[in-house]
């Protein structure tokens, strides 16, 4: 399908700006009811383009229009305003401003990883309308007042759901807020330089509130041994932090008082039987060991941990694997595997958002991973983990899934 002729014959006039609000193309519905050439917009900031009209102190246009566009990068949905004077500079030699109304739509356009990559602004010029109500007559005499009741009643209920809207977005940033704070909570509050050997990266999905199910959590043993786990809960949003908030609690304790990550994450299976929403969660716990070098783990139903050795090799620790959490017989044992190491190597535990995309086999996105991990051998771990999430397209934007991602420098 030719996508750029569908843009130009669309009627309804629309722009396609990029993350820096510079116009990228704009189709002819748009340079006609604007009167402009794309000479005149391609490559220009929006707001120098159609500025505020300086005749009208108190406009509000710009402002308003901003304020969606932000919306729209960082919560990666769609946003509707209501209907607004916004007045646009008269092109030719006379200049000035033209007094005009519209009603605009902002909607993201994702990128393969989910992250906005463009915002498609679209209008529709209803100026002929809201002169023909401000003079008392209808917008089309031919119409009929029926007709010019309806469409006063429209702008009338438009008039409402911005206000509803406005009173919706205050109320999301008061749930956004108390679901911070109850994450904050819940996960590792451990200082950088307790775990200077760590780097931790994590990264709620679009429209999650920015808190998400995934967890990690680092745990030092009494015998100077150091636990780290990932997992994952099904679903997204505070309801998936609240169990996930549980479950790493509950394998926090299990690691302290078991003989391995075996015995852990048994106990955190039979204990995700009792936890509503936590079955089919997944999770993995490696136990390091300084003095051995050794990494003793185990998994259930987690992607396998990558550890880089000091040569260059990278192993996949997928020697004990095992059904979700709450999904196997109890009378089991889970399995347990053991791996040496020479001091100098990488441990990699991360969730599947940083590895699946969609219409992807997941194995391309784990060689992808193993690949990156290679290249960047020699690396700490903190510009490690950077350069893992730029090469997997996983950006500080929001992304399309819940990742989280742990590297250890063993």
């Amino acid at each position: 399908m030719d996508y750029e002729n569908l843009f130009e014959a669309t009627p309804s006039p629309m722009l396609v700006l990029g993350l820096d609000l510079v116009i990228v193309a704009a189709n002819d519905s748009y340079l006609n009811v604007t009167r402009r050439t794309r000479e005149e917009l391609i490559g220009r900031y929006v707001f120098d383009a159609f500025p505020d009209n300086p005749a009208d102190p108190e406009s509000t246009a710009t402002r308003n229009l901003e304020a969606s566009l932000r919306r729209v990068l960082s919560t990666g949905d769609r946003d509707a305003m209501a209907l607004q004077r916004y007045d646009i500079p008269v092109a030719g030699p006379a200049g000035g401003f033209e007094e005009r109304y519209w009603s605009q739509i902002n909607s993201p356009v994702r990128g393969r990883d989910g992250s906005v990559e463009l915002i498609v602004h679209r209008v529709e010029d209803v100026t002929s309308f809201i002169r023909g109500r401000e003079g008392g007559a209808a917008p089309d005499e031919g119409l009929g007042p029926r007709t010019a009741n309806m469409d006063a009643d429209l702008y009338i209920r438009a008039r409402e759901l911005q206000e509803l809207n406005e009173w919706l977005r205050q109320a999301h940033a008061r749930e956004r807020e108390t679901a911070l704070t109850l994450q904050q909570s819940m996960l590792p509050a451990s200082p950088p330089e307790q775990h200077p050997y760590a780097a931790v990266r994590y990264r709620p999905a679009v429209g999650s509130l920015n808190v998400c199910g995934d967890w990690y959590e680092l745990t030092d043993l009494s015998d100077g041994r150091i636990a780290v786990a990932v997992g994952d809960v099904v679903g997204q949003g505070l309801e998936a932090a609240c169990v996930m908030g549980q479950l790493r609690s509950a394998l926090s304790a299990a690691t302290r008082v078991t003989q391995g990550p075996a015995q852990a994450m048994e106990v955190l299976g039979r204990y995700a039987r009792f936890v509503e929403g936590a079955l089919a969660a997944t999770a993995v716990q490696v136990v390091i060991d300084p003095v051995a070098h050794t990494v003793t783990y185990s998994c259930a139903g987690h992607p396998p941990p990558l550890l880089l050795q000091v040569q260059g090799a990278v192993e996949v620790l997928d020697q004990a694997t095992d059904p979700p959490l709450g999904a196997r017989s109890e009378d089991v044992p889970r399995p347990q595997a053991a791996v040496g190491y020479a001091p100098g190597a990488t441990l990699v535990l991360y969730t599947d958002g940083l590895i699946e995309r969609r219409e992807e086999d997941i194995d391309v996105g784990l060689t992808r991973l193993i690949r990156s991990l290679a290249r960047h051998r020699g690396l700490r771990p903190e510009p490690m983990a950077d350069a893992i999430l730029a090469d997997l397209g996983v950006t500080g934007g929001p992304a399309a899934d819940d990742t989280a991602l742990v590297v250890i420098g063993l």
